[in-house]
């Protein structure tokens, strides 16, 4: 008996898909960020692109060179804590910082390793992407470029970020904040005609000369350290924080391909390994918390500021409490050493897996 073809689904145009896309992941992402939803714009991008690339049953594919501005943009966001912290409290607390790093780097790398070996469908840089804390919005990006699962790192790294945003209000209102203290503003300034036409240049020239440079994943390290090397040598290092409207579509073209590039087959895969990947975030907020103990003696300050010196990401949420609880300069300096840490073992992520390999 002849087999019965099934229906063609029909081949929905490109512009016609980007059309409801793009409304869409605004209006998501406007409504979820007025919820207080961790990295809501990232958020309602992958919800909207993801909806369409499953309906229509494509993956939905970002243009090469919008998703690179996207990626030089994450870049320059990602210095921006950088550009507001004082050399000398980061001095101060590099060591301490150094040693977070370490103890969480080794959580992270352990619990990769594990993942990967224990699901076979997961390689090594797709287990330790998943995990590595902070950052959250450049790991997909370094994802598609070091030849990981983009799609599985992006699903596990918000929903790290959005077990660790939900927690960290339930739990740090069980410390005792400090009395007093400030941390460094990230609020915008001023907006300079001549400060944007600086930031797309940086967007633009610094991935060149990174990738002379053979710096890894140049796309976004190049603009990085372009904006820290600028942010030096002027007066107000504030004015290249780029404005509201160049945040959002940075955020929106990491959301679009992570959730373009979704299928019905990445999501069962997503769904099949999820008791472990959650197993594992558990283990590494518990890891990071535990860290926060010997922190305290060390630099005599409270464990309202020490955890959240330590907490693995979220780093919005993280600044947020810490001003309303009055926290020391403890927390943000901390943190950005590990940031900073967090980002260069991605960058050189291929070389220690090949070492370990060999």
């Amino acid at each position: 008996m002849p087999t019965i073809p099934a229906p063609a689904v029909p081949d929905t145009p490109q512009w016609r898909r980007w059309a409801v896309v793009l409304p869409a992941s605004v209006l998501l992402g406007w409504g979820l960020s007025l919820l207080g939803v961790p990295a809501a714009w990232i958020v309602g991008a992958i919800l909207a692109s993801g909806a369409v690339a499953l309906s229509s049953g494509r993956e939905l594919e970002v243009n090469r060179h919008v998703f690179n501005l996207g990626r030089g943009l994450i870049g320059v966001i990602a210095a921006l804590p950088l550009l507001n912290s004082d050399v000398r409290t980061l001095s101060h607390f590099l060591l301490p910082g150094l040693a977070v790093s370490v103890w969480t780097l080794a959580i992270c790398l352990a619990g990769g390793l594990a993942l990967a070996r224990t699901r076979r469908e997961i390689s090594t840089e797709t287990g330790v992407l998943s995990l590595l804390a902070g950052g959250a919005s450049m790991m997909p990006a370094l994802a598609k470029d070091l030849g990981a699962d983009y799609s599985y790192v992006a699903l596990s790294q918000y929903l790290r970020l959005l077990a660790v945003s939900v927690s960290l209000p339930l739990l740090t209102h069980l410390f005792a904040p400090p009395g007093m203290g400030e941390h460094p503003s990230l609020a915008p300034t001023e907006i300079h005609w001549w400060a944007v036409v600086l930031l797309v240049a940086i967007v633009l020239i610094a991935p060149h000369v990174a990738t002379f440079l053979r710096i890894p994943v140049a796309q976004v390290f190049g603009p990085m350290l372009a904006t820290v090397g600028v942010g030096l040598l002027l007066p107000d290092p504030q004015v290249l924080i780029p404005p509201t409207g160049m945040q959002v579509f940075a955020f929106l073209c990491i959301g679009w391909m992570c959730g373009g590039a979704l299928s019905v087959p990445a999501l069962r895969r997503f769904a099949a390994q999820l008791p472990a990947t959650v197993t594992f975030i558990v283990v590494l907020i518990g890891g990071c918390a535990l860290s926060a103990w010997p922190l305290t003696a060390w630099l005599g300050i409270s464990y309202f500021e020490a955890y959240l010196a330590t907490t693995p990401g979220a780093l919005e949420t993280v600044l947020a409490l810490a001003s309303e609880g009055n926290a020391g300069p403890s927390v943000v300096a901390i943190q950005i050493v590990r940031l900073v840490c967090i980002l260069l073992t991605a960058g050189l992520l291929p070389k220690f897996l090949q070492r370990i390999r060999g």
